[in-house]
């Protein structure tokens, strides 16, 4: 078996140290807007997020089974994820230009939804 020079080691370790680099700079960039449902609540965090594309991490904290919509001008739908059960929790991701938007909750699946306001820069 070859045996590894220090010039040798020192090149495969900095191509680690590289690649480590550059997949924390991914993270970095990666935007979240956590929700919280509830039966009576819908609660983001944070109300503001750059433009781009958008994580969002959702949890029924509620008794009733509810879905999770992103409405923009007009309550277009920009993003939604239905069937989310009690005690669990989803993530989808929505495609967010500049402006305003709603994030609605909607426990028991039925009516407009508990909405919460979302400004998108």
């Amino acid at each position: 078996m070859p045996r590894s020079t220090p010039a040798a080691c020192l090149v495969a370790l900095a191509a680690v140290v590289s690649l480590s680099a550059c997949a924390g700079a991914d993270d970095a960039a990666a935007v979240t807007v956590t929700v919280t449902a509830t039966d009576d609540a819908c609660t983001i965090v944070p109300d503001s997020v750059a433009a781009g594309s958008v994580s969002v991490a959702v949890t029924n904290e509620g008794d009733q089974v509810t879905e999770v919509y992103v409405y923009g001008d007009g309550d277009s739908i920009v993003a939604e994820k239905e069937d989310i059960t009690p005690g669990s929790s989803v993530d989808f991701t929505a495609e967010l230009e500049a402006g305003s938007y709603q994030v609605a909750c909607k426990p028991g699946q039925t009516g407009d939804g508990i909405r919460a306001d979302l400004t998108v820069e």
